[in-house]
């Protein structure tokens, strides 16, 4: 199962009807199974594979994918610093095994716009999480969403106090990003707090401003740092 946000104000890029896909990954059965998935939908056209981080930047500088899957251990260079190196020519998305805390605040950080554990999603949800995040969307499966929470609730929190000092945000919306850094949508945010949807994302974008981000990856990233 996969949690994808593409909503309102904060995402704006247009969709586009076909998507380019670079596959990266150092395991060929892999690289092989990702590409039978896609080729299932008409509309993604895989452009490219590479089997270790420096192929997969000259792949990427090359044919300029819409979106990049990109796998975290890699030789030559890993999937964080080839997210470092391209997040501006194209959109990342992790695909791998790892669900470190750790290993996905590196890559959200990098850049990555979603991050999807192997064997947490179907083809389906695959091909739903490459057309969010080619329109600017982030997305995060669920073995993602649970290690982000773990990570967050069981380090000692900073006061509210501290927080406000250091990104100016109101109680109300220190509340709702905490619930987003636990992986909630808009809408369970809602329900959550006994708010309208489009008050909770007003609540964001004014939460996006002060973090100074535009994406929801990014501000979980900023967040657990």
């Amino acid at each position: 199962m996969t949690t994808t946000d593409t909503g309102g104000p904060e995402h704006t890029v247009p969709g586009t009807n076909h998507l380019r896909i670079a596959v990266v990954d150092d395991n060929e059965i892999i690289r092989v199974g990702l590409r039978n998935m896609l080729e299932v939908d008409a509309s993604l056209e895989v452009v490219g594979e590479a089997g270790d981080g420096r192929a997969a930047i000259s792949l990427i500088r090359r044919e300029l994918p819409d979106v990049a899957l990109v796998d975290v251990r890699m030789p030559f260079a890993d999937g964080i610093s080839v997210a470092q190196d391209v997040h501006e020519i194209t959109k990342v998305l992790m695909l791998t095994y790892s669900d470190a805390p750790d290993v996905i605040r590196g890559a959200l950080t990098a850049g990555a716009r979603g991050y999807l554990v192997h064997g947490a999603f179907s083809p389906q949800e695959l091909s739903a999480a490459i057309r969010s995040v080619a329109q600017g969307g982030s997305v995060l499966s669920q073995p993602a969403i649970d290690a982000v929470h773990s990570a967050l609730t069981s380090s000692a929190p900073l006061p509210d106090t501290s927080r406000h000092d250091v990104y100016c945000l109101s109680r109300r919306e220190l509340e709702i990003m905490d619930l987003i850094a636990a992986g909630l949508a808009n809408g369970d945010i809602a329900g959550k707090l006994f708010l309208a949807e489009k008050t909770v994302k007003n609540h964001v974008n004014h939460i996006f401003a002060k973090l100074g981000v535009t994406t929801r990856s990014a501000a979980v990233s900023l967040w657990l740092t």
